[in-house]
């Protein structure tokens, strides 16, 4: 395998091994720790988290494909995320995120992480990002935005440099 982490990283996710009776148990962590550090969780990653937890590649990959928070590959610069659950899909969050991909060039209805050929923008519709109450909400990296019109889409996606 040619994939390698910091050496720091890699005692740390050691020592993070040592505090679960079954080294296994720490997949999650690994896979969050890793995609920290390399903005996505590569298969390279897949397979060295496997190798370094005893564990066949398979239930690693598993994990990736199922959690909707892991990323199989790079994000933009400005990931954005669209709520897409019930009360935000009534308040508007489906014209919300065909704004943001006829504004981006990007595919209205392809499903998944889209990015921008620039790297500049990912746009995303994901599940409920909990507030329910002022949807439709979105959110811009780790910046969380309620009662989100287009307009205000506008504006936020002028304020990124």
């Amino acid at each position: 395998m040619t994939f390698t982490i910091p050496r720091e990283l890699e005692a740390e996710l050691d020592e993070l091994a040592t505090r679960y009776p079954q080294k296994r148990s720490a997949s999650l962590m690994f896979l969050h720790a890793l995609q920290e550090r390399f903005g996505y969780v590569s298969k390279e990653a897949v397979e060295w988290t496997a190798a370094k937890l005893g564990v066949q590649p398979i239930h690693v990959w598993e994990l990736v494909t199922f959690y909707p928070m892991f990323r199989q590959e790079p994000a933009g610069r400005h990931q954005l995320k669209v709520c897409r659950t019930l009360s935000c899909a009534l308040g508007g969050s489906h014209k919300l995120y065909r704004h943001f991909c006829d504004r981006l060039g990007l595919d209205p209805n392809k499903h998944g992480l889209q990015t921008t050929k620039d790297g500049k923008f990912s746009v995303e519709f994901v599940e409920c990002l909990a507030s329910c109450g002022t949807a439709p909400v979105m959110m811009r990296n780790e910046e969380f935005h309620e009662g989100v019109s287009c307009e205000q889409a506008d504006a936020l996606l002028a304020r990124c440099s």
